[in-house]
């Protein structure tokens, strides 16, 4: 089963979507051996940093093309070395975490182009796989769903690890109920990715309801408007100026009121807790 819904998709066995803010997690006897594949970029040292200060888990492997040979955990930033090199050899990697018999997870921060071999490589060894990858097609999901039940593997894909995110997709959901007009507005430093993952993640889930929006102005052609998504009058306007927070706000209103829900990202840290909740969730 594939969903657009704010849940991440969670394939293992009979395909079951679970709900990324609701985790309930024991303390196995083990550590959780965690491989973080795009270790140099910024989400990837974020990640080392998270997952080696995480209870029940540790950093068992690191790759990526960038600063290969050096300590995962200085480039991370950490005082201490971890004793975990960047490689650039995942089958390598993979392989040595096998061999330890442990629950093992890759965190997959690289390409939409390489994640389904990456995760097909991970299930060979044993591992389930956290996928985070920014513009990752449907046909890939639905790919990686079909190739998960077969091999008896997990792969949670995650459009978001931000749990602010999900509480703000929750919140518009319910709010959609109770209005009739709906508007999306966010703001970036960057014009990269627009509208973003999250607006069109939002705009989506509210379609997905069946209603209509904006009735008294459905459509237009006049640029200032926004972008329409969808045929239910749902727009989203992107600002770009730099030295903005990240942010994603979604107006309604309705007779006599306007609701507002906003969420701002100020920096990466705010997607860790989502990934360790993930690394947990596609283990259990």
């Amino acid at each position: 089963m594939v969903s657009l819904s704010y849940q991440p998709h969670l394939f293992q066995g009979k395909h079951r979507i679970i709900p990324a803010v609701s985790c309930t997690w024991q303390a196995s006897q083990s550590n959780i051996k965690v491989v973080v594949n795009g270790a140099a970029k910024n989400i990837g040292r974020a990640a080392i940093l998270a997952v080696s200060r995480a209870r029940g888990m540790e950093i068992a492997g690191a790759v990526d093309s960038s600063f290969v040979g050096e300590d995962a955990g200085k480039v991370s930033g950490m005082a201490e070395p971890l004793e975990v090199p960047i490689l650039n050899d995942l089958t390598m990697v993979l392989g040595s975490i096998a061999q330890s018999k442990a629950a093992g997870v890759i965190v997959d921060f690289t390409e939409p182009s390489t994640v389904f071999d990456n995760v097909k490589q991970a299930a060979a060894f044993g591992l389930n796989s956290v996928v985070y990858v920014p513009k990752i097609e449907l046909e890939t999901i639905s790919a990686l769903s079909a190739f998960c039940e077969k091999a008896s593997m997990g792969c949670l894909v995650a459009p978001t690890l931000s749990v602010g995110s999900v509480l703000l997709q929750q919140a518009a959901i319910t709010a959609s109920f109770h209005y009739d007009n709906v508007e999306i507005v966010e703001s970036k430093p960057t014009p990269y990715d627009l509208p973003s993952t999250e607006a069109k993640q939002i705009a989506t889930n509210l379609t997905n309801l069946g209603q209509l929006y904006n009735r008294e102005d459905i459509s237009t052609d006049n640029p200032a408007r926004g972008q329409v998504l969808g045929e239910d009058g749902i727009r989203v306007h992107s600002m770009v100026l730099p030295g903005l927070p990240s942010s994603t706000t979604v107006h309604f209103s309705g007779a006599g009121e306007v609701y507002t829900l906003r969420h701002d990202i100020t920096n990466v840290q705010c997607l860790m807790p989502g990934l360790l909740i993930a690394i947990r969730k596609v283990v259990r």
